[in-house]
């Protein structure tokens, strides 16, 4: 990860804003599964909204907190975009909607859809914490809207 260039990117969305702490960065996100896919999907506006596994975060780890901006990268580790984080709220994995799914803007949208690529992502993410998925897992479900872009500037 060139931080260099993330930093730029920061300093580039921040030029126009006073004061510039109303502007918290939250993370430098690489989304998990396919990158280069799902930041496209961010950037195209169709991907408001993202699930982890609340209980896999650590103690040290960002956790998205609503207000916060976000930098998301693609697959080369590049900035694509910036978010906000507008919602969050912790729901065991069998109760998330279908609109949130519906807002991950992946697959066909569907519920059906999210189940079974979320179920297999999680599996392994749990397997390599050595913990075991089932479907009363606390998932952290976040919103967000694309606010930034370098071609077009504050959306």
């Amino acid at each position: 990860m060139d931080k260099k260039i993330i930093k730029a990117y920061w300093d580039k969305f921040l030029e126009n804003k006073s004061p510039r702490e109303d502007y918290p960065i939250g993370d430098i996100t690489i989304f998990g599964g396919d990158p280069k896919t799902l930041a496209n999907l961010v950037d195209k506006g169709i991907k408001t909204a993202t699930t982890s596994a609340y209980d896999l975060y650590t103690k040290t780890e960002y956790m998205p907190t609503t207000g916060d901006y976000n930098i998301i990268l693609d697959d080369k580790e590049l900035p694509v975009c910036i978010t906000k984080t507008l919602v969050t709220e912790i729901v065991p994995f069998k109760q998330v909607s279908a609109e949130h799914a519906y807002h991950e803007g992946e697959g066909d949208r569907s519920l059906k859809y999210w189940r079974v690529i979320h179920e297999d992502f999680f599996t392994k993410e749990y397997l390599a914490a050595g913990k075991e998925f089932n479907d009363d897992i606390p998932c952290l479900c976040e919103v967000f809207e694309k606010v930034y872009d370098e071609v077009n500037g504050d959306i």
